[in-house]
Order: C-alpha cells, then sequence, then structure tokens
C-alpha cells in the first residue's frame, strides 16, 4: 500500500513509499505483550505500519490494509472477519476464524497430530491417551476405568476460551478425587518428562524453541502418598524459562530439528494456520519419543527470544513487490 512521506533529494518535494499497512485487533494486554516499543520501531524502520482496528466501527469502513492481525473471541467478531475475508480478498487476514476455532476445544486440538503419524522421523511424536468427559463428574472413576487411562492424570477443560478458568490444569493422582473435577473437561495420562517442557513457536516458516520448567517426575511410591486433585504450574511465565538452566544434557537436548521442521510443516497445512505454538515433552528415559499436550494460537510471541526481527520479517513476506 502506498503512504505519502517525505523524500530525502534535497528538493523538499513529496514521493510515495511503499508502506504494509497491519490492521491489529488485540485485546489491551495481548498489544501490551505483543507491540512492544522495539518491536515497532523495528517493523517502522522497514516499512510496517500498525494500525488499530475499531471494533466499534465496521470493519469494511477501516483501513484500507495488507495484513489484519487479530485475536478476539466470541461469535459475532468471527463472523464479522470471516465476511471481510470473503469481501476483500486481497487482504491477508491472520488467520481465518474457522481454522483457529479447532484450538479453541482440546478434544480436536491434537488430532492433527495423532493423524499425521509421524513414528519414525528422527524420533516418535504421539498424543497422550486421553478422553472427554461431558458430565456427571461422579461418573468420572468408572469411565477412566473403561478407557484404560492410568494414573496420574492432567485434568484440563474442554473449551479454551481465553479465561483463566480455560486455562487452569490440575492433576488428579488417585481415583476417588476423580469425581471432584468439574466437566466438560479432557482427561490426560501424565506422561513423566523431567520437569522440562519445549515451547515451539510457530511464526510462518520460522520455527523457535525454548525449555520451560513443567511438573517433575511422579512415581507409584510419591503418588500413594498424596491423594487428591493439585493445581498443575503455568509454564507460559519467562520466569519459567529453563534455557538458562544447568540441566542434564539428556534432559535439555532439544528435538531434532529435522523433526520440527516436518511437523510444523504438516501442522501448518492441516490447521490452516500461520501463527501458533506446540507445547511438546519428551519421554522420561528416552531421547526420541515425544509428545505434543497443547497447542495454543497466537501465543505470547514477547516471550519469545528475537521475536521482534523473526515476526517483522514474517510480515515482510507479504510486501507486494
Amino acid at each position: 500500500m502506498r503512504i505519502k512521506g517525505k523524500n530525502f533529494d534535497g528538493e523538499g518535494g513529496e514521493e510515495e513509499e511503499q508502506k504494509l499497512v497491519v490492521g491489529y485487533a488485540l485485546t489491551l494486554k495481548k498489544k501490551k505483550s505483543f507491540l512492544q516499543p522495539e518491536f515497532e520501531r523495528l517493523a517502522c524502520k522497514k516499512g510496517i505500519l500498525f494500525v488499530a482496528i475499531d471494533v466499534n466501527l465496521p470493519l469494511s469502513d477501516q483501513g484500507p490494509f495488507d495484513i489484519i492481525l487479530h485475536k478476539l473471541l466470541g461469535k459475532e467478531w468471527s463472523d464479522i472477519v470471516e465476511d471481510y475475508r470473503q469481501t476483500h480478498p486481497e487482504v491477508t487476514v491472520i488467520d481465518p476464524p474457522y481454522a483457529i476455532q479447532q484450538l479453541h476445544n482440546r478434544q480436536s486440538m491434537l488430532q492433527d497430530v495423532v493423524d499425521l503419524n509421524l513414528s519414525d522421523f528422527h524420533g516418535r511424536v504421539g498424543v497422550p491417551k486421553q478422553m472427554v468427559i461431558m458430565k456427571d463428574p461422579l461418573s468420572i472413576p468408572d469411565e477412566v476405568a473403561k478407557a484404560g487411562l492410568k494414573l496420574p492424570l492432567v485434568a484440563k477443560p474442554l473449551v479454551v476460551d481465553g479465561s483463566a478458568k480455560s486455562h487452569e490444569l490440575f492433576l488428579a493422582c488417585d481415583w476417588s478425587s476423580l469425581s471432584e473435577l468439574e466437566p466438560p473437561l479432557v482427561l490426560q495420562e501424565f506422561v513423566n518428562h523431567d520437569g522440562i517442557l519445549f515451547k515451539i513457536y510457530i511464526v510462518g516458516d520460522a520455527i523457535k524453541v525454548v525449555r520451560r520448567f513443567s511438573l517433575a517426575n511422579v512415581n507409584k511410591c510419591r503418588r500413594a502418598k498424596v491423594p487428591g486433585i493439585f493445581p498443575f504450574p503455568r509454564v507460559s511465565s519467562a520466569a519459567a524459562s529453563a534455557d538458562d538452566a544447568d540441566l542434564d544434557p539428556r534432559i535439555a537436548e532439544l528435538p531434532p530439528k529435522p523433526l520440527l521442521e516436518r511437523l510444523s510443516k504438516e501442522l501448518r497445512h492441516r490447521l490452516g494456520l500461520r501463527l501458533f505454538n506446540i507445547d511438546m515433552i519428551r519421554e522420561h528415559g528416552t531421547r526420541d519419543i515425544f509428545y505434543v499436550i497443547d497447542i495454543n494460537y497466537f501465543p505470547g510471541y514477547g516471550k519469545m527470544p528475537d521475536y521482534e526481527v523473526i515476526f517483522t520479517d514474517f510480515l515482510l513476506t507479504f510486501k507486494k513487490k
């Protein structure tokens, strides 16, 4: 998109400068973490202009935009963006609402990983055994027993709606405590992973991996002594970073690059998304057995090292020559 700006040829005239105009619709919290001053300065130098979208005005009356970046919840907003996509095919919408929607449900979220069958490609990637409970907490112990799931179990809300509650995870260590959980939820077998989680950030074709501290291994003896349900600590905080920790090299070793490239490429295609991250763990006692336990849309890129450069380069790929 061409926006007028001063030239510097000494004649004091004006010339048209090619600018990439990015309209954004983000919550205040997301805007603060994502549009950090250093990122905005770098983007501006590269000819990228960020423009806030007013959600109280018709989207088609705003702009014009080259790109729309968004992360707002609700069917009304999704319908507005989808409508806009259909009537403005020249604008790149990152990402399509229908594609984002599948990551709002933890039952469907990991299905594409299951379908990939990455069983022998520089390692194995799978999903922990899991099941969905829709109602009747008292029936949970029997349902879990019938499904053949083994304790301990990680309990996650079925719906990811951006609220703090939807990110509350619990570890259930005994059968009787299962009936204390609140459906609808997903129960996922806990896989010992030496207390390290790999957060794999995807920005278009770019991949960045960081280590985060996670829950320590749980053995049978310890589990028998601590019945009940326990809050699962969140690992999204930068304070939970394990990148500079003095770890056993066998635990700290990142997943193989070819495996990550194949996984991210396949998921980008299957999910139809450009911005997401994958939470992956390595099974204790192995070097090449990995599990994907969560996928998040438009995660906290402000916590990703070098995100300013990576995201700027990503946006520039949409600049028309």
